[in-house]
This record gives C-alpha cells, structure tokens and sequence, in this order.
C-alpha cells in the first residue's frame, strides 16, 4: 500500500475519535499562533492537518488566509464537510508535502505530528527545502513531533523521534530556535503519548 492509500484508508474507515491524534482543542497550537502576533490575514498553512480542528478554531478567531494541506482527499473533504459554508474561507490542497509545489510563500508554518512520518534523510531533508523555499522573511515554524519518550510507530507506520537538539540541527541553518517543550497527548483510547513542540523564526 502507497503512503496515499494508507492515508486515504485511515480517513475512509476511521471516525475523528478513532485515531490517536483526534483532540477537539488544539490549545497548543493555538497559543503558538497567537503567541505569533500576526494579523488577521497573516497566511497561514498547516501541515498534514487532516481533518483536525486547528481550521475550526483559527476561523472562530477571525484569521482570513488559511491553507490546508493533507495527502488524503478523504480527509480534505471530513473537514469541507464539517466546516459547510465556512470552507469557502479555506484553501485546501490535497498534495503529498515532499511533492507541494505553490506560488504562495506563509506566514505561519503549522505541523503537528506530520514531520515525525519522515524517516529517511532525503526525505527530511527535502522537507526542510520545501519548508525553506515556501515561507516569508521571519515566518514562523511550529513543528510537533513525538519526543524521545513518545512512541515509535503511529497508525501502523514507523515515525522519527525527535529531542529539542535534534530538530533544532535540521532547520537551525534558516531557523532560529524561540523555544522548545514537550507536553503529554492523552489519545482516545485512554493512552498518552509525548510530544515535542519547537517554535522556529526564519532568520532574515
């Protein structure tokens, strides 16, 4: 099965609260983007965001350029679905992230439990230029991956740990580190699992 397939099996046969990464207020990631100061219409992208709640809750506070990415159309649509008229305020685009190609450059690089799916140093690599090549001058770059602590495999697919220095060795050449911490992710199934959050600000 194709990484495509996977991802478009997991959103066609899964509830939202069937998966491990399911939680109805993405408070962290919030609190990174308000933290962020940015206007309004600051544009914003997430990363991998499937059918998370991270659009939702960005609409509610008023912010007007918002993109999503997912290799999964299914879970492009779950989110059309539930967003109904608002979706219209919404860029979606249904790409694999190593293949995401665009004339737009972000204000606001958004990936929570996305990148961790990179395992091989191509692929991270590659990540690392997209992410580069599609952000502003002093962009923000708020990434979430499991920790050191968290688990090793997630949706049946080998993921990459990541410590603080670690992520901070990939993107420190563009990036400058605001700051790192790892916070406790209580999945539905009554599990935890440790996440490491790194908020980047692109050097000018």
């Amino acid at each position: 099965m194709s990484k495509k397939e996977h991802w478009e099996n997991v959103f066609s046969t899964k509830k939202e609260n069937e998966v491990s990464w399911y939680q109805t207020n993405p408070e962290t990631s919030i609190k990174a983007i308000l933290k962020s100061n940015l206007p309004k219409n600051a544009k914003i992208i997430d990363i991998g965001g499937g059918d998370s709640y991270l659009i939702d809750k960005l609409l509610d506070l008023g912010y007007t350029n918002l993109y999503l990415l997912d290799i999964s159309e299914n879970a492009i649509n779950r989110i059309k679905n539930r967003l109904k008229e608002k979706s219209q305020y919404v860029s979606f685009i249904v790409s694999d992230i190593l293949e995401f190609d665009t004339d737009e450059t972000f204000d606001f690089w958004h990936d929570r439990a996305s990148f961790h799916f990179l395992t091989s140093k191509e692929e991270i690599e590659k990540y690392k230029a997209i992410a580069e090549k599609y952000t502003n001058a002093s962009a923000n770059l708020f990434i979430g991956t499991f920790s050191e602590s968290g688990p090793l495999k997630c949706s049946g697919l080998e993921i990459t740990q990541y410590s603080e220095s670690k992520l901070d060795k990939i993107f420190s050449d563009t990036f400058l580190k605001m700051e790192c911490f790892t916070e406790n992710h209580q999945t539905p199934f009554e599990t935890v699992q440790n996440f490491i959050f790194c908020h980047f600000k692109k050097k000018p």
